[in-house]
């Protein structure tokens, strides 16, 4: 399996996206929780972070965030890359290895611990909610923004990689859209060009919106090459969905976040860098 074949939920890595609107999973509102003062402290200059959602799980998430960490490290900023929860990890030398994980610490240019990068690592390749509860495991949002102050005061520019869905569950009263209210960052939504994913995308779209989250941009990522009609399911999508298209990358041979990043275009996001001499 390639980088750009369908993400997986732990080990894989790959995808083209699309974005959309949906329907909240509950209508319970998240829990509110206090956010460490590092991430509220003034002063801080205006620095550019985002929230990496997909339309499913196996798109290309990952792929579409190391992209985005490649371009930022080009942009001369310290970037780091975040997979809050990485479900599918197996043990070499004594320590649990992610591929995702890896592949965004790859892509960045700031080294933080694996356990602030990734709060959060499981070894079933499953549901996060499932493979927790197999380890005894509760995951809460409090580890997560407390990791994810400390990656802020030591970089520059933040990816955070969301997991499957926008929807996911974590545990019973916690999920990745939960989450991605936490961390009020803008989303970039990935959507994997396959039979379906008008739909995927127009409903992860209205879930974001009515979180009252801003969907910054999507991107098409072909995750089905024999694909029929791509070009007229962009063109459906960039009329319906609201938000700008920031890229479409073609299905990869061997990709890597170089090579994605190559087709997408992200300056117009809130918070992008110029260029620095």
């Amino acid at each position: 399996m390639t980088l750009n074949d369908p993400e997986q939920t732990g080990n894989g890595t790959a995808a083209n996206p699309d974005v959309g609107f949906a329907e909240p999973a509950t209508a319970t509102e998240p829990k509110t929780i206090e956010v460490p003062a590092a991430l509220a402290a003034e002063g801080i200059p205006t620095r550019f972070a985002c929230f990496v959602t997909g339309t499913d799980t196996e798109i290309g998430k990952t792929l579409i965030s190391s992209a985005i960490l490649h371009k930022l490290v080009q942009q001369g900023q310290r970037a780091c890359g975040m997979k809050p929860i990485a479900a599918g990890a197996e043990e070499r030398d004594g320590v649990l290895h992610n591929d995702d994980a890896a592949m965004l610490r790859a892509a960045g240019n700031v080294n933080l611990p694996q356990h602030i990068t990734t709060p959060f690592m499981l070894r079933e390749p499953c549901a996060p909610h499932i493979a927790a509860a197999l380890e005894g495991v509760t995951i809460e949002p409090v580890p997560i923004m407390t990791a994810y102050a400390e990656i802020l005061g030591a970089s520059d520019a933040t990816v955070v990689e969301g997991v499957g869905g926008f929807c996911v569950p974590f545990s019973n009263d916690f999920d990745s859209a939960d989450l991605a209210v936490q961390l009020n960052l803008p989303v970039v939504l990935v959507v994997g060009l396959r039979l379906g994913c008008i739909n995927h995308a127009l409903l992860t779209a209205e879930a974001i919106v009515a979180r009252g989250l801003v969907l910054a941009g999507w991107v098409a990522n072909q995750v089905d090459p024999d694909m029929r009609f791509a070009d007229e399911n962009i063109v459906a999508l960039q009329e319906r969905m609201p938000a700008p298209l920031l890229g479409r990358v073609p299905r990869l041979q061997e990709p890597t976040a170089a090579q994605a990043a190559a087709y997408i275009e992200l300056a117009g996001l809130p918070g992008w860098p110029a260029t620095r001499a």
